[in-house]
């Protein structure tokens, strides 16, 4: 009978150490050993089981014959004058995946991506360009933190941020496994409050994230304050609109973040300040406005310095707490998606509807 390997990379760390423990003892070993490789996985990331020296040759032998751990190949890599430094991973299909590592003073950001493309067609963003492929599965997620330990100078991220490829909500069964490994002792040990989730206002997703206990900040692109413009802006606001999202991030038992792109001379006068005052109002919201990265802006320009500043000052007056994010990686392709775009032009993406593995329901 064909035997097909476990993906320990796809499992919790608590499903990993019961599955291990008790492969250990079927072929003689004693159940600690079931524990030294699950160590192996996350807490001191082995490349492969060859690798766990610390355990007998033929017990490894084994593990190679019932188990997996797969890799993701680094293909490319660009590093910024500011530090950022932006990986592209391939992926044993032959899709491509963007991981951006973003340092600031004793923080060290990861942007990690949960789809290989996206179906959501945001008129300002490359990825979405690209139309969606496909869902990651949790250990192509996971991975992208795990490879950078095996780099020269080892990353070590203080935080992680879902904003990179994909929407992560629409991909829920593996991001909420990720996010147990991430945060899990056992796993990565990072604090739930060092964990962001960014999403378009996917609202199944939005009640399967609060359904859990921890602390997972959330974080809901809004991107213009009125159905009218979001809807010109983001196709989803078709399917969840605007009052839709604000009721519901009113809802969520932490406090909300709206990231809100700066577009120039389309989401950036006086009028659209007042209103997403008026919005994040209604539900405390923390407003973070993000200078349009030029390099992946899909035809739509930045907002001057001038004017983020005259919108941020109008939010401030407002009585809304606002930050203006620091642009990083102008140097580089280091808009989401660019990369991946600029290395695979000659590749035929799924289209921007095909959204057959796109997980609606928690």
């Amino acid at each position: 009978m064909t035997v097909h390997p476990t993906n320990l990379l796809n499992l919790t760390p608590a499903e990993a150490v019961t599955t291990l423990r008790a492969f250990a003892v079927s072929v003689g070993e004693a159940p600690y050993r079931g524990s030294q490789v699950a160590r192996r996985l996350w807490e001191s990331p082995a490349s492969g089981f060859d690798a766990m020296s610390e355990l007998p040759a033929d017990f490894r032998a084994r593990l190679a014959e019932h188990f997996t751990m797969p890799r993701l190949a680094l293909t490319s890599e660009q590093a910024s004058t500011d530090g950022t430094r932006k990986f592209l991973f391939s992926l044993a299909d032959g899709q491509s995946i963007e991981t951006v590592a973003i340092p600031d003073g004793k923080r060290l950001t990861l942007c990690v991506s949960s789809q290989a493309g996206c179906a959501l067609q945001c008129a300002f963003c490359a990825t979405g360009a690209m139309g969606f492929v496909r869902n990651l599965e949790a250990h192509e997620i996971a991975g992208q933190v795990r490879e950078l330990a095996f780099l020269a100078e080892p990353i070590k991220p203080t935080n992680i941020v879902f904003m990179g490829m994909g929407e992560p909500l629409m991909n829920w069964p593996a991001v909420d496994t990720v996010l147990t490994i991430l945060n899990n002792p056992a796993g990565f040990g990072i604090g739930a409050r060092h964990i962001t989730l960014s999403t378009v206002g996917w609202l199944p997703g939005i009640e399967a994230l609060e359904a859990r206990k921890e602390q997972f900040r959330l974080a809901i692109s809004i991107h213009a304050p009125s159905d009218a413009l979001r809807a010109t802006l983001m196709p989803v606001n078709t399917k969840f609109p605007l009052e839709a999202v604000i009721e519901r991030a009113a809802r969520f038992s932490r406090r909300v973040t709206f990231e809100y792109v700066m577009l120039g001379g389309v989401n950036d006068a006086d009028e659209h300040a007042t209103a997403l005052a008026a919005l994040a109002k209604t539900c405390g919201a923390f407003v973070n406005l993000i200078p349009l990265h030029p390099g992946g802006s899909m035809g739509f320009v930045p907002s001057p310095p001038e004017r983020i500043h005259r919108f941020a000052s109008r939010l401030k007056a407002a009585n809304v707490e606002v930050a203006v994010r620091r642009s990083r990686g102008l140097d580089i392709a280091a808009a989401c998606g660019q990369l991946r775009a600029e290395r695979l032009r000659r590749r035929t993406p799924g289209l921007a509807h095909d959204d057959s593995q796109v997980n609606e329901t928690a």
